[in-house]
């Protein structure tokens, strides 16, 4: 689904214009400085919590050693911080029902051996 098609439906159910739902989506999810409410909550290092559907926060990973896996030469991989999502326990309820679909088949090139 894209923004657009995200915008059509919230007008279609919240019973407002497209213009009105792209301006909240992009409220809620804009990544612009100062924008965003996602964003901004994150810049700040706080949680964002929407009951039932999940949580949002940040995640910090220190420096550490890693390795170049062409050379095999030692590496340091910098610290960052980086956001994520935990699903609550009403969204992990719904995709539960959802039944798997079968991976698809890999695609394999007419001269590959």
């Amino acid at each position: 689904m894209t923004k657009q098609e995200f915008a059509e439906k919230l007008a279609a159910q919240a019973g407002i214009s497209k213009a009105t739902a792209l301006l909240a989506i992009d409220c809620i999810f804009s990544t612009k400085a100062g924008e965003g409410i996602i964003a901004t909550e994150l810049d700040a290092r706080r949680r964002l919590t929407v009951t039932g559907f999940g949580t949002f926060a940040t995640r910090y990973s220190k420096a550490r050693q890693g390795r170049n896996p062409q050379t095999g030469a030692p590496i340091m991989i910098a610290a960052r911080t980086s956001p994520s999502f935990r699903a609550g326990k009403g969204l992990k309820a719904r995709v539960a029902d959802i039944p798997p679909t079968p991976a698809p088949e890999p695609v394999r090139e007419r001269w590959q051996y």
